[in-house]
């Protein structure tokens, strides 16, 4: 029996890395030996439950180590891992079993009320609980399916290997898009497309087997598992895990445990740099700053290049594993703005829609291709049609996003599709009023959409949240844009807000701000 999939990288590394240190989660401390050892037994004790290889189990719950074993255990014994979003609603977890075909869901004792509402009537047989905070009972109905704590159900099981085939090519995980529109899909990864992605970010960063990585993103999203998790793990790494992000916390972590590589977005570094600890934290250990999502503000930039440190900033997506292009830090002053290179073992090309690639700096949709791209959604074959195309170059992933290379080859995003403003004929790309407002020290976040009007069919709207402290007023936005963007580009208005709706994984919902703003 061989695995050659990322169920088999934990008991690879256990040797490897004997008596090294594998997670750190809160007081619990764990080597590669003790990981791989509870992750045995999981995967043991799972098979003994009925699962078998290709069933669908979901997780539901924050960063934890039972997270990360779940992921691994069922990676060892070919089973497929189905994380879910802890911001959903009950009905969207409902969604998101049924639609996978969840056969049990392992899940945060935190999270009880949401996975009682949210297993009724699915095909979930039975629920794991995990003790790993305070108990939330359901205010309304109790679980009628058969359930077990996460520690006794370990504690009863074998250590031993499990042993089953595993191919590159088998599914490994079906996670589900955000769903910033319409519901949600469920991106097939396979351990082929995980393996490639984290071979593609350890050739293109310098992570190393002393690194010590602090994950303060969602591991239930794709950037933080394959941008962080798992190319850690394949060095020998060390994993400190944090439930959720809080800048004050963070800052308290990385000078604990001396952490050297972090990876978010803009947001959250924005946030670090902001908090009131940020002068007097020893941060001089970090020496790997990832972010993605959208390019860093220039004033952010600057507060970590005070402090010694660059980003190695990128572009991807779910489909992709995440990755796609990494700009280097070296370049992040001179492609300021740029999504970057495309990694080592991924192509990317801006064409229109029918495939026909383009020449620098004309502006078409974004389209991949490479072993970390995934082949399709589960169980929606009109989305697998219309998301990919094929000619002479072989098939290639159409992202939805519009951007252009520059002359050398590095990758500039204008904006989703879908985000894009087309005024009085013009388009217009809301992503570079954005990047332009968020130079403005009295704004702390910002998002542009469009708004419909008589005479140009769509203009431009800003939506602005000040920062605490400063003043702010439309004429004061339009005046600072007058002469650094096109006027057809300078939003027609502006409305104030106290937050912007967003993704876990911190993406504004460019849908739910129109329904909010969009009459303001």
């Amino acid at each position: 029996m061989t695995n050659h999939g990322i169920g088999d990288w934990i008991h690879r590394r256990r040797i490897k890395s004997a008596g090294r240190m594998a997670v750190t989660a809160g007081d619990l401390n764990l080597t590669y030996e003790q990981f791989d050892q509870r992750i045995n037994q999981l995967a043991n004790a799972l098979t003994d439950r009925g699962v078998k290889q290709g069933d669908r189990v979901a997780y539901l719950g924050e960063n934890s180590v039972e997270f990360l074993e779940t992921l691994f255990a069922l990676g060892s014994i070919g089973a497929v891992f189905v994380p879910l979003n802890t911001r959903l609603a009950g009905p969207e977890v409902t969604f998101h079993l049924e639609d996978a075909g969840a056969q049990m869901l392992i899940a945060s004792i935190t999270m009880e009320p949401l996975a009682v509402a949210g297993v009724e009537n699915t095909e979930v047989e039975r629920v794991i609980f995990v003790d790993d905070g305070a108990r939330v009972p359901a205010e309304e109905g109790r679980l009628t399916l058969p359930s077990e704590h996460y520690s006794e159900v370990l504690a009863d099981a074998s250590p031993e290997r499990p042993r089953t085939n595993v191919d590159l090519d088998d599914l490994a995980i079906i996670l589900y898009t955000s769903g910033t529109t319409g519901n949600p899909k469920g991106a097939m990864l396979t351990h082929g497309n995980l393996t490639w992605n984290a071979i593609n970010v350890i050739s293109d960063m310098n992570i190393s087997s002393d690194e010590v990585s602090l994950m303060i993103s969602p591991m239930f999203h794709v950037a933080a598992l394959g941008m962080g998790v798992l190319p850690t793990f394949i060095k020998g790494g060390h994993l400190i895990l944090e439930p959720r992000f809080h800048p004050g916390r963070a800052l308290e972590l990385i000078e604990q445990h001396k952490a050297t590589f972090i990876s978010g977005v803009p947001t959250t570094y924005q946030l670090l740099a902001e908090g009131p600890a940020w002068e007097q934290t020893d941060i001089s250990s970090l020496n790997s700053l990832t972010c993605g999502g959208s390019a860093v503000p220039l004033r952010i930039l600057e507060a970590y290049e005070d402090r010694g440190l660059s980003f190695t900033m990128g572009y991807g997506m779910t489909e992709t594993s995440p990755g796609a292009t990494t700009l280097p830090g070296r370049y992040s002053r001179e492609k300021m703005g740029s999504a970057g290179l495309p990694q080592m073992h991924t192509l990317v090309r801006v064409a229109d829609l029918d495939g026909k690639e383009l020449s620098a700096h004309e502006v078409g949709e974004v389209q991949i291709q490479g072993p970390n791209v995934i082949s399709g959604y589960w169980n929606r074959p009109e989305a697998n049609e219309s998301s990919f195309i094929t000619d002479d170059g072989g098939t290639w992933f159409r992202s939805g996003d519009m951007g252009y290379m520059d002359d050398d080859g590095f990758l500039f995003i204008s904006d989703r599709m879908k985000d894009m403003i087309i005024s009085g004929g013009e388009n217009i790309y809301p992503a570079q009023i954005e990047q332009e407002l968020s130079q403005m020290d009295a704004i702390a976040f910002v998002a542009v959409f469009g708004v419909s009007d008589e005479k140009w069919g769509e203009v431009p709207r800003a939506a602005i949240v000040v920062r605490e402290g400063h003043e702010l007023t439309e004429a004061d936005v339009l005046s600072y844009l007058d002469g650094k963007l096109a006027r057809y580009k300078i939003p027609k208005s502006v409305v104030f807000v106290d937050d912007l709706p967003r993704t876990a994984s911190g993406k504004v919902r460019k849908p739910q701000l129109r329904e909010l703003y969009g009459n303001a």
